[in-house]
Parts: structure tokens; sequence; C-alpha cells
């Protein structure tokens, strides 16, 4: 049984699959282009930290170049919606770790600092939590899967992680909440971020 474990969800970049919304506004080639830029983001911060990393796909295994697999355990999502495919993870990569931390590829602000505050913060509580401006959450962290956490929950709205904690509540589970961060969802999150859409 390991000790520390990182679960990253990545949606596979396909051109017209990912980032959508941001597409609207400036294309769907810079749009992948961001999203690629969010990955290596990603990665790098990921490396910072000596654990083990599992990156779960959307749909098929990602580039060997850029997951090699002395860094990343590949595995593939399963799951009709957003929560049963997190719930699935944890499942798995609670079964080979202690502890295990859950995170989305695209939020800019994300760091090596505060995973490793996930992580400690995992030594007290149950539960762990990266709030995120739209009302979501950007990381998740646990010790046992916990399949009612990630059930009846409206995703994709600003109600996801006051239901999440609702729930949390009602269970008993101690949880710690992390600084709050944005993801990238339009252009003006990307913006915001002070990187440039022309590079």
């Amino acid at each position: 049984m390991n000790d520390e474990a990182l679960i990253l969800f990545v949606k596979n970049p396909t051109f017209g699959k990912v980032k959508t919304r941001l597409a609207a506004t400036v294309g769907g080639a810079m749009a992948l282009r961001i999203y690629r830029a969010l990955l290596l983001r990603l990665r790098q911060t990921a490396e910072k930290l000596p654990l083990r990393r599992y990156a779960y796909f959307s749909h098929e295994s990602g580039s060997a170049a850029e997951w090699p697999a002395d860094l990343y355990l590949p595995r593939i999502q399963q799951g009709d919606d957003i929560g049963q495919r997190m719930h699935h993870a944890f499942e798995q990569v609670l079964s080979e770790n202690r502890r295990a931390v859950l995170v989305g590829s695209d939020i800019p602000g994300l760091t090596a600092s505060l995973l490793k505050s996930a992580f400690q913060k995992l030594n007290e509580k149950d539960l762990v939590l990266g709030p995120a401006k739209d009302g979501g959450y950007y990381l998740i962290g646990m010790k046992t899967p916990c399949k009612e956490l990630f059930e009846n929950i409206h995703w994709s709205t600003g109600e996801v992680l006051e239901q999440t904690l609702r729930k949390a509540d009602r269970m008993g589970l101690s949880y710690a909440l992390l600084p709050t961060l944005s993801d990238v969802d339009n252009e003006d999150d990307w913006r915001q971020h002070g990187w440039d859409l022309e590079a």
C-alpha cells in the first residue's frame, strides 16, 4: 500500500471536444491550444511532488511523450456522469494508496504547495475540497471511497460545492477547504490569468 496518490482528470485534447464555451469566442483551434497549455501547466505542477500519479483520460490513453509511463499510470474514466467517473477513480486508486487527491485539468492557479496542503489536511480530516469560483470544486481528496458524495449532485452548476458539503455534514465527515480558485471556461477566465491568447 502506497501513501499518497494524485489523480489527474484529463479530457483527451481533441479539436472541437475541449473548452467548447471558450471556443465560441476564440475558435476551436485556439481553444485546443489553450487546453494543451493547461495540460502542460498541470503536468509541470504534478511532477514537483514525489507521489504516485494517475492520469485518468476521457476516452483513450494520452501521448506517451507527454504522459510517460514512468511518471503517470494511465487509466480511462468510467461512468455516465462526472460523479460516477470520480467515484470509480477513487475506488481504484484508494485500493492501492492510503490517501488520494483528484484535480481537474483547467485550473491555472493550482500549485504544488496547494496539492501538498491538501494531502496534509487529509492527515486530520476525512475530506478536503478546493472550491472553485463558479460554485463547484477544482480538487477533492479523501482516504476512503464514498459513493454518496457523488450521487444526486447538480453537476456543472453553482450548487456543486454546497450540495457536496451538505452531504458531508449529513454523513458526519470532517472536511477542510483550500483557497478558492477559478477554472477556465471562457475567454475572460483565460485572460484574467494574464496569459496571452495570441502567443
